[in-house]
């Protein structure tokens, strides 16, 4: 029971996260054709780059580090709601956008074959092209970026603050590079990012 109230503000990450990989898996599995193409001019610019796995596969593990150090080492308790009512909020957007208009990207034809474009294309078996607006790759990236950066325990290591930072570029980038995301995406999840991070962090209406 100890253990148990200790790590309670851990609940809601737990019950929220097997509800969007319940919701993302019905996305994936039921939204295959048929969907709305999305696709600019700038995409066309942009050449495929399989190195950028890379940092994309680094995404996953930069979400949950957040998560377990603003709740587990981060002492300002207030830091952590902030960070997971702001990635709560923006991936259950991503989640009603993709039912209301299903959406995806045109097939990739990958132009050589070598080791990364081996995982690239493992990558698109699990992380379909399919439900990309907004990017949350890109959301969820730029969340984590404003948590460390409005961090009281990180403000005085800038070193760590600008290797997060840069990681969150490269994330960013990874996504058009690897084709899994249109400009659009990326354009649109760092406005709907910047207008969460004004509700969450500058208008505080959570009073946290």
């Amino acid at each position: 029971m100890k253990t148990i109230k200790k790590y309670k503000h851990f609940l809601p990450v737990v019950v929220y996260g097997i509800f969007y990989l319940k919701c993302f898996q019905y996305l994936e599995t039921h939204i295959t054709k048929g969907y709305h193409l999305i696709h600019t001019p700038f995409d066309d610019m942009i050449p495929f780059c399989e190195f950028f796995v890379i940092p994309y596969f680094m995404w996953f593990g930069f979400i949950a580090w957040s998560v377990l150090y603003f709740g587990l080492c981060n002492k300002n308790r207030r830091e952590y709601y902030q960070l997971i009512i702001n990635l709560g909020i923006g991936m259950t957007a991503f989640l009603v956008i993709s039912y209301l208009y299903p959406n995806g990207l045109r097939p990739t034809v990958f132009p050589r074959e070598n080791i990364f474009t081996d995982l690239v294309r493992g990558l698109y078996l699990t992380d379909t092209p399919t439900n990309v607006f907004p990017s949350i790759h890109v959301y969820n990236s730029v969340a984590v970026a404003v948590a460390v950066e409005h961090s009281e325990q990180l403000k005085n290591r800038p070193v760590f603050r600008n290797v997060c930072l840069g990681l969150t570029v490269l994330i960013v980038f990874s996504t058009m590079f690897l084709k899994q995301h249109s400009v659009f995406d990326v354009v649109t999840g760092m406005i709907t990012a910047a207008g969460m991070y004004m509700i969450v962090y500058v208008n505080n209406p959570f009073r946290l």
